[in-house]
């Protein structure tokens, strides 16, 4: 660990003290996990705390950890299906931090919005309640932005199908677009393999 990440690592260590559940070093980043409950109020205090000031949200996403119950040495596979991640980059220090959160109920995941902190936020947050269905208290405005408003389920979730639930295509008789049942049927396909004996001329 550089000495950059010592310092940052007890910075978080003073500052946040049990509200911090793990501390990992991930991939040359320190990975930060906290509750839904402290999600938040860490955050501001990521920001605003002298010792941390981190001005700058740089990206969230969602993720769906139900796979990771397939694994018997993940440390994910016990715990709850969905989190947020945020990448977070203090331009007054020069480092970044990785904070990561579990939404505690797999049937609907929700956890605070931080746009009121970032403002940066927003469209991220409208991203992973669009894709998989996170829920975001206090966000001002969480509604799709990337499939269409009449869109069922979210595609980023390990369980939803490749085909969809719904299909859309232009009524000319209505002279509209229609919603329908998914006309694809699930097959598998099998690929043709083709052998010649003296391909390319090689006997």
């Amino acid at each position: 660990m550089s000495q950059k990440l010592a310092t940052l690592q007890a910075a978080l260590e003073s500052v946040l003290g049990d509200q911090i559940k793990r501390l990992d070093l991930v991939k040359g980043e320190l990975t930060l996990t906290v509750s839904a409950a402290n999600y938040h109020a860490i955050c501001q205090t990521l920001r605003d705390h002298a010792e941390l000031r981190f001005e700058q949200l740089i990206d969230l996403c969602g993720m769906d950890y139900s796979q990771y119950k397939d694994g018997a040495e993940s440390i994910y596979a016990d715990g709850p299906r969905f989190a947020v991640v945020i990448h977070l980059l203090s331009l007054s220090k020069n480092w970044r931090l990785r904070l990561r959160v579990f939404a505690l109920d797999d049937d609907f995941p929700i956890v605070a919005s931080v746009n009121d902190i970032w403002n940066a936020a927003n469209w991220f947050e409208r991203e992973a309640f669009d894709l998989y269905g996170i829920v975001f208290d206090g966000h001002v405005d969480l509604r799709r932005i990337l499939t269409d408003y009449g869109f069922i389920g979210h595609p980023f979730r390990k369980d939803f199908p490749t085909t969809g639930y719904v299909e859309m295509r232009y009524d000319p008789d209505q002279k509209r677009v229609i919603y329908q049942p998914v006309t694809i049927e699930p097959r598998e396909i099998t690929p043709r393999i083709i052998r010649e004996d003296n391909y390319g001329g090689l006997h």
